[in-house]
Formats: C-alpha cells, structure tokens, sequence
C-alpha cells in the first residue's frame, strides 16, 4: 500500500482559489471604508470651518448694522464687516477652475447682497483656530461664502469628492450624499 503525505494538484487550486476571492473582498471593502473615512474627514473640517465661519460672519453683521444714512457710510460700514471675514477675499472666479458654478457674475452680483467669497489658506485656518486642517492645491482650497446679510455660511473645497462618478464641491451637497 502506498501511503499519500503530499496534498493533491485538486485540493492546491481550490485553496488558491479561496484565498484570491478572500483577497478581492478584502481589497474591495477596504477600498470603500478607505473613500468613506476621507468623505467624513472632508465633511468634518467643513464643518469646523462653517462653525467658526459663523462667529466671523455674526460679528461682521453686527460691525454692519441696519441703519445706513449714506453711501460713503455704507461703504464705511461695509468695510468694517468685511475686516471681521477670515481668508482673501475673492474678486476673480478663475480659483474654482470651472469645477465648482460660481461665475465672474455671481461674484459681482453677490457683492452687492453682501455675500462675499473668501479663500482660507492653511495659515488662514491656523488663525481661526484650525490646526489640523490643511487648505491647498494638494487638498484642494476650502472656500467659505460668507452671506452677512442673512447670517449664512457655506463651504467649498476645490477638489471636491467624486461620488458615482459625479463631483461634490459644497459641504451641503456632501452632507445630503447617501453613503
């Protein structure tokens, strides 16, 4: 009798087999908890930046007031409320690089509702408070549109977030996602 200590060419393959399958579902799901770990960082530091973005704008309506006699008064007050928004402010729509719809006539026309568009540098966000966040052409800049008349906040990021192959720039976007 001949006694078999080897395993078979059979039983090699189906456990090669098994192994790469465990490999392709390990790959997959560690590819989707790696693209929803970076949505919710995205979401996150958004989110730090309309709350602190918030405080700048409640101070620049206040700085503004409501009682405007003059135009030089009004031009007055106008800058005094913009001294209280963080970041550079944005007078040419080429930093969205056509990526985010925001036009040279929506810049324009906000102006005069008092919505401005500022971009934050990573300095920018270190002085607000902000340490771990970063605001570049790696990472894309965080935009804040700043509407002091209404007291309302939103947030950009120039890289956006591809979802089903579809780009998100506005944190309101990224929010109503279903991950």
């Amino acid at each position: 009798m001949k006694n078999n200590k080897g395993i078979t060419m059979i039983a090699l393959v189906f456990t090669i087999l098994i192994l790469l399958v465990l490999v392709g579902i390990s790959i997959n799901t560690g590819s989707k908890m790696i693209k929803e770990s970076e949505l919710e960082n995205l979401i996150t530091n958004m989110l730090l930046i309309k709350v602190k973005g918030k405080e700048y704008v409640e101070n620049a309506n206040f700085k503004m007031g409501t009682n405007i006699e003059t135009a030089t008064d009004k031009d007055v007050r106008i800058a005094n409320a913009k001294s209280e928004l963080k970041g550079d402010e944005i007078t040419d729509s080429s930093i969205f690089n056509g990526n985010i719809n925001i036009t040279q006539e929506n810049i324009t026309l906000n102006n005069s509702n008092y919505i401005y568009y500022y971009k934050l540098t990573t300095q920018n966000l270190i002085d607000m408070g902000l340490t771990n966040v970063d605001s570049n052409e790696k990472y894309g800049w965080y935009i804040i549109k700043y509407d002091v008349k209404n007291l309302e906040i939103e947030v950009y990021n120039t890289e956006g977030f591809a979802y089903d192959e579809v780009l998100y720039f506005s944190l309101t976007d990224l929010q109503n996602l279903d991950t």
